[in-house]
């Protein structure tokens, strides 16, 4: 079953513990994950007629360079790294 959608009032509330100063990057495509800048906000309608906002990206849609990994994981696009279990194993040298 498909989320709920994220609300403004969700969205002002989870931005405003955050510095109102810092860049806003948009994670586009788990399969290939990538930031890419915000450059407008519009408020329209969707497909049925209900008011939407839209957060549009750059016009050069600009990579920003691929998300960083904790991004990605806590997005669940990435799989977690799991710390080696212990310690490494070792191979005796082979002589000729």
């Amino acid at each position: 079953m498909p989320q709920p959608d994220l609300t403004v009032r969700e969205l002002i509330s989870r931005l405003s513990d955050l510095d109102p100063d810092i860049p806003v990057r948009l994670a586009i495509n788990p399969f290939h994950p990538m930031a890419h800048r915000f450059a407008a906000v519009l408020h329209g309608a969707d497909q049925s007629g209900r008011p939407t906002v839209y957060l549009a990206e750059d016009r050069e849609a600009v990579q920003y360079g691929y998300l960083p990994r904790p991004v990605a994981e806590a997005l669940a696009w990435m799989p977690p790294v799991d710390p080696p279990r212990g310690p490494r194993r070792r191979l005796p040298a082979v002589s000729p």
